[in-house]
């Protein structure tokens, strides 16, 4: 391979990694202690909705927020975090999970249909996170 991708390639990468979940399993997850986060814009968070309980952090910022080591970072950022991405539909939140892995956050996975699968479902909303803020999320 000459080092080029297709993002259907680089998407396929990333989830050959994760243990993707459904709402449900998501859930059940955020009840044991894992945090479900939000990374849908603000824009798409009007107009689709909100879930109740999840941590709002864009993408923009995720890895800074959930390094450990960077100034940034929550205080319940931890490799042993068990992380939960959200996006619309669950593309960008599998590269997103992915790119968590990478910084060593090995927990990290992402809902199976996004945010619209979730809401769709009737599983209730994610527990509510512990207390994050180091500074601000987003």
């Amino acid at each position: 391979m000459t080092g080029r991708q297709t993002i259907e390639q680089l998407l396929d990468s990333a989830r050959q990694r994760l243990v993707r979940l459904t709402p449900a399993e998501a859930e059940q997850a955020s009840r044991a202690g894992a945090v479900v986060v939000d990374i849908r814009p603000a824009a798409q968070r009007a107009s689709e909705g909100e879930l109740p309980g999840a941590l709002v952090i864009e993408r923009n910022v995720l890895e800074w927020r959930f390094d450990p080591l960077a100034d940034a970072s929550l205080n319940i950022a931890s490799h042993d975090l068990r992380v939960i991405v959200l996006c619309s539909e669950g593309y960008t939140s599998s590269l997103a999970a992915a790119a968590l892995q990478d910084l060593g956050v090995h927990g990290a996975t992402d809902v199976i249909g996004g945010y619209r699968a979730w809401s769709s479902s009737g599983v209730p909303s994610p527990a509510q996170p512990a207390r994050t803020r180091r500074g601000t999320t987003t």
